[in-house]
This record gives structure tokens, sequence and C-alpha cells, in this order.
């Protein structure tokens, strides 16, 4: 089974059998198209050689998760505005390729704790910066002395094949389910203008605590009493059971509507998330699990 088709079936199933979450997708309405998805060009590295671009987004992506740690970071700010977790880890990397260069394989192998501490402006003993340390070297022995696209040159212009490819290649990567990360780096590869591929629209949603977060404030997602209180009491949710179940259901909902729509799930994706920076959705609690995968 293709990986797309697998996490689809997947969530599907999940869907089916949740005891804690369930979909009502006539609650969404008419689905408000956002602006097409784009990187924001100061808070990414997008201005060098594509090579080095392309090095900058696959470490970044390799370090794209933490969420249930965001709370304990500091930020950094734009415009006077405090910035979220991603933007923060994102905007930082890119200061410091800026500076230093790309990250090289053997750059990554021998990268510390401390030093991305250093680098993402955060405590040495955080156990955030000590998994993105650890995931970067992963990286780095995944890579031995390739460089980002010649990884991408070995998946002939499929987005999904660069998912199977990297899920199989680092352990920190394999999101059996969801493969959210592994996804999303050909969507980034692409917005950034250093790769293309082919069958990007076979990408499911990047399934994350916003996406769901904004379907559940829609009323697409509606979990049990139980679980709607600990997620508003700011409790943390341990991998799988309900918090697997918002994941799966964000997903299947998602490819309800690209069904309905016409609308491929990875442009609903962008909707959902760009809607997500509205302040009255940050203003709620949404789920918080403490995973590498998202």
């Amino acid at each position: 089974m293709a990986l797309t088709d697998e996490v689809r079936s997947h969530c599907e199933k999940v869907a089916a059998t949740a005891q804690h979450v369930r979909i009502d997708l006539d609650a969404l309405g008419e689905l408000e198209p956002a602006p097409p998805a784009a990187l924001h060009p100061e808070f990414h590295y997008l201005e060098g050689e594509p090579t080095d671009v392309a090095d900058y987004m696959l470490a970044l992506d390799t370090i794209n998760f933490g969420s249930g740690w965001f709370p304990t970071l500091r930020k950094r700010s734009w415009e006077g505005r405090p910035l979220g977790g991603y933007y923060t880890v994102s905007w930082s990397l890119a200061d410091h390729v800026r500076a230093a260069g790309p990250p090289t394989p053997g750059w990554l192998r021998a990268v510390t704790t401390s030093e991305i501490a250093d680098i993402l402006d955060q405590g040495p003993d955080s156990e955030l910066m000590s998994l993105y340390a650890q995931a970067l070297r992963e990286l780095g022995r995944f890579l031995g002395e390739r460089r980002t696209l010649d990884v991408v040159a070995g998946v002939g212009r499929s987005a999904e094949r660069l998912a199977h490819t990297l899920v199989h290649g680092m352990a920190m990567f394999d999101d059996r389910g969801f493969y959210k990360r592994a996804q999303i780096v050909a969507s980034d590869l692409a917005l950034a203008g250093v790769a293309e591929f082919d069958d990007l629209d076979r990408l499911t949603i990047f399934a994350d605590n916003l996406v769901p977060h904004v379907l559940r404030c829609d009323g697409v997602l509606l979990y049990d009493k139980a679980l709607s209180a600990a997620i508003d009491a700011g409790e943390r949710l341990t991998i799988g059971g309900p918090e697997s179940e918002i994941r799966a259901c964000a997903v299947h909902a998602c490819e309800l509507i690209s069904k309905r729509t016409g609308v491929p799930a990875r442009a609903i994706d962008t909707w959902l998330w760009t809607r997500g920076q509205a302040p009255e959705y940050k203003a709620k609690p949404r789920h918080r699990c403490r995973t590498v995968f998202y």
C-alpha cells in the first residue's frame, strides 16, 4: 500500500471506531479559502543557492516537532508580538544558516544539545533541545555524504517516494499511520522553489495539534466531555488513545472535505492552519502532547 493510502486507510478506520472524537462535517459550512501557501522570507532561509536552501529546509523539518513543549520556549517577537514555537525555531535556524552557512552532514552528525540550544536561544537543559540534537544527528547519519537535493534526485519527482525514503531512513520520522513530518518535507521544498514533485496532491493533511484544534473550534470535531475538559484545563495528552483519535479524525474529516470540494487535502491543511493563526483560535486551549512527531 502506498504511504498516503496507508494514512487514509488508517485514519478512516480509527475515525469509524473512535470512542472520544466524532466528526460532524455539516458543521463546517463554507470553507473559506486562504491565500496560497507560502514560506515567510524572513522566518525562513530562502535567499541562498537552491542546494543550501534545501539543506536548511530538511534540517528545519527534521526538528519541526515539539508543540507539546512550545509553551516552555523563549519566543521571538515580530512587529511587537510574540511568535509561535514553529516560527521561533524556523527564524533562529535561518539566521544561523545566514551567518554560518547551511548544515553539512558532518556538522549534523556532531551537533550537541548545547549547540542547538544556543542557535535557537533556548536553555541547554531543555528536553526538547536534546531531542532536536538527536534528530539532527540522525539526519546526518541518514545523509552520509549526500546533500538534500541528492536525496530528492533519487525519488523521481515523487513526494510520496520522498516521504517513504525519510520514514524508512530515520526512526524519528516514522509517525506510523500519519507520517506528518515525512509528508511535509516535499511540500516545503516545493514551496521554497528548490524541488518539483508531480504528486503533491497525493499528500494528506499534515496532522498536528493546530488543524484539529481549528476543526474543533468550528464544530467539525466533537470531543467527549472528559477529553474536552482535559484539554481545556491544559492537561497534556499521552500519545495514542484519544490523542490518536484527534489526529485521525482530523485527517479523515479533511479527506471528506476534499472529496466534497475538490480541493486537495494539502491545500485544506493550509487554509485551516492559516485560520488557526487568528486570535479567537489562539485564545482557546488546543491539545498538547510531548512527542517527536509534531
